[in-house]
């Protein structure tokens, strides 16, 4: 297909800017390898957005140079893979919320394709970030699948059946799936959609939909919306219970305060960030149950592997045996993944997920001549193909393996990451480099899993709170002047983890010690820029702006959650999550039974609050319970959305009580509405006087992983 003058132009002056990256870096790591320079290049003059902020040290930059000595840029096969099969790149760099505001903006990234070395981010990190800024619609197998990257943090792939698209992974937001949908019709001829898969339970994989298909196709079969077994379950209940904590720490993963800038947020190693827009969910009417499962929809024959237990709870590969394509969702992407993920979410384990990779390695990987996935650029060739299984495989099973051979050494998780190191053979391999998960950070999950937190020293058992601790350290250390001092001669040695080890106590010990904060988060601006990881760089440079800035007064609390996503969650779910929300001080000496009855669904269930804890059971009612409620489930649904309560279903006749009302509004008040604006680092929390208002009562978060 012919391209359009101004999209060509684009295409080539984007390829352009990614080959004279690679190239200055390559090129200079030789040089200073020859004349042993002191840093690999003049930084490029970028003003640091934060006022307090400080460019790169000369400690960072001789770290960087020797990263940069090390490293095999002069393998560009990514970049030829990454610009393979481009076919165009949409005129706009924004795709607008339904609701008024921008929900994607590859905008903000343009600055990455200049050309330019920035030393305040890791090398290895800015190659990964210049890869991830492919825009606009690429085909993987001619004719047959294509793909638009860069809508936002996930690919949405397109195969081409006989009659129409079947659609895998229809990305995070339906305003940005709907844009990509539109796109590719727009470039290569208007067709209906009559399939959907979603590979994982991540709602960057499938919150989407909505853009994509309407539910009453799905209902009436006439669109296949194809998933892994349990993926609603699994879908849902993830991130519902920490759901809050999660929310404030994705704030730190995501690196949400900083500003796109080469001092502040570069990527997110699996693409650049998440879109903002309406986020839905559409029930599968096809589950993939067996471990191998072939389906033929519209003509297009496709092998299922169900991998559960790796990168999702459950997740899936597909292989299409006619196009010699293998999908590998999100088990093998452009970098090794989190095994225990910084904004928190159950430890992953790395061992299956090295085997899962070998199955798809000798079931498919022996013919496969493309690889193509939810995130990053597909592989070409089956020789590449195996290359990088491999190299993946073997990195999650060296990881799981080295870790506990220490641990079975008496290595401890807290120690660990200094003792682990990535073989030097996988080292030299970009498909094994940690840009999403952390090396260090993920050998530590390996023994969590596997041992816990506990490192078998008992003054571990019960170690003091860091607001208790704090102020011992720092009377034994002589006072806060001496740890200053200390603080600054590490600091300028370029010894920045001795410095926040120290700088951290004293932080703790004095809250309103605002030099003190300051430094420590200079050390940790430097750690940032060191940090290959974008998950780790983010960290680092989110803990120094709230150090520096505190938390903003404009910091929202969670949106109520998705229509969608409510009528997948079961009751129990939800009431077990009123468990959590209670408050357990003001909760003690109370006792009472109610019966909750949702006559719509059929379901009944028995609430009980004793000894400070709610529980409840399904199926089973108290023959003398205090209170019965009754209402329909899909009542309940406006309830757990924030958009009625009880009392409003009440005086509209939707909602019955029987019994003693006593037990419901001694429930309520112990409701406590979580909001995710609470301290990671003291003294750091909204200046303003009204902190932001959290749900109401019995309402549920909106917070779905999309890891």
């Amino acid at each position: 297909m012919k391209l359009s003058l101004q999209a060509s132009n684009v295409a080539l002056i984007a390829a352009a800017a990614i080959a004279g990256l690679t190239t200055s870096v390559s090129a200079h790591a030789q040089t200073n390898q020859a004349k042993g320079a002191s840093v690999a290049q003049p930084p490029a003059q970028v003003k640091h957005f934060d006022p307090k902020g400080s460019p790169p040290s000369t400690y960072t930059l001789e770290v960087r140079k020797g990263i940069t000595a090390t490293l095999p840029f002069s393998d560009k096969r990514d970049y030829d893979e990454a610009n393979k099969g481009f076919i165009a790149e949409p005129a706009y760099k924004q795709i607008k919320a339904d609701a008024g505001h921008v929900a994607w903006d590859m905008g903000g990234y343009q600055w990455l394709l200049q050309g330019k070395d920035f030393q305040s981010i890791h090398p290895s990190l800015q190659r990964q970030a210049v890869l991830n800024m492919s825009y606009g619609l690429y085909e993987v197998v001619p004719g047959k699948i294509y793909q638009v990257r860069g809508f936002d943090l996930a690919n949405i792939s397109f195969i081409k059946g006989d009659t129409g698209w079947i659609i895998f992974d229809p990305l995070t937001a339906k305003e940005t799936a709907r844009a990509a949908l539109e796109f590719i019709n727009e470039k290569l001829g208007k067709r209906p959609v009559v399939g959907v898969v979603y590979s994982h339970s991540h709602g960057d994989h499938f919150m989407g939909v909505r853009g994509v298909v309407d539910e009453a196709d799905v209902v009436s079969g006439k669109v296949k919306i194809i998933a892994p077994e349990r993926f609603m379950q699994a879908a849902i209940e993830e991130n519902v219970f920490a759901g809050n904590a999660m929310s404030r720490r994705t704030q730190w993963q995501y690196a949400v305060l900083l500003q796109r800038d080469p001092h502040g947020h570069v990527d997110q190693a699996i693409g650049k960030n998440v879109a903002k827009g309406s986020m839905g969910l559409i029930a599968p009417n096809l589950i993939i149950a067996k471990d191998f499962e072939e389906v033929t929809l519209d003509g297009v024959k496709m092998v299922f592997q169900n991998t559960p237990d790796t990168e999702a709870p459950v997740e899936m590969n597909t292989y299409f045996p006619q196009f010699k394509a293998f999908w590998a969702a999100e088990n093998v992407t452009g970098t090794i993944h989190n095994i225990y993920t910084l904004r928190g979410a159950p430890v992953r384990n790395a061992l299956n997920w090295s085997k899962e990779i070998n199955n798809a390695l000798w079931k498919f990987g022996q013919e496969a001549e493309v690889m193509f996935a939810s995130h990053s650029w597909p592989r070409f060739g089956n020789a590449r193909v195996q290359e990088v299984l491999r190299t993946q495989r073997d990195a999650y099973a060296n990881l799981n393996n080295q870790s506990l051979h220490y641990a079975n050494k008496g290595v401890t998780i807290n120690e660990i990451h200094n003792v682990y190191e990535v073989p030097k053979s996988l080292q030299q391999q970009w498909a094994a480099r940690s840009y999403h998960g952390d090396s260090k950070n993920n050998s530590r999950a390996v023994i969590n899993r596997f041992l816990g937190f506990y490192d078998g020293n008992p003054v571990n058992l019960h170690p003091l709170s860091p607001q208790d601790s704090a102020p011992l350290y720092v009377e034994m250390m002589g006072g806060s002047a001496k740890i200053m001092a200390k603080g600054k001669q590490l600091i300028a040695k370029g010894k920045y983890l001795e410095a926040t080890e120290i700088l951290n106590k004293l932080v703790f010990a004095e809250l309103q010690n605002q030099p003190a904060r300051d430094l420590l988060a200079g050390a940790y601006e430097q750690l940032g820029y060191q940090a290959e990881s974008s998950s780790a760089r983010n960290s680092y440079l989110q803990g120094a702006f709230e150090l520096r800035n505190g938390l903003p007064d404009t910091t929202n609390a969670p949106n109520a959650a998705s229509p969608d996503v409510l009528l997948g969650m079961s009751t129990e779910l939800w009431l077990d999550f009123l468990g959590i929300s209670i408050d357990p001080k003001r909760a003690d000496g109370m006792r009472f039974t109610i019966n909750l009855v949702t006559p719509d669904n059929g379901e009944k269930y028995l609430i009980e609050l004793s000894n400070a804890t709610l529980t409840n059971i399904k199926g089973q009612q108290a023959k003398n319970a205090d209170l019965t409620i009754t209402l329909n489930r899909s009542e309940l649904n406006r309830v757990m959305m924030g958009l009625s309560s009880f009392d409003d279903l009440v005086k509209a006749d939707k909602a019955k009580f029987e019994g003693d009302r006593k037990p419901f509004d001694q429930l309520r008040s112990l409701m406590v509405s979580f909001s995710p604006t609470f301290e990671v680092l003291p003294g750091t929390a909204p200046r303003a006087a009204k902190q932001p208002k959290g749900l109401p009562a019995f309402a549920l978060p909106d917070q779905l992983d999309s890891d």
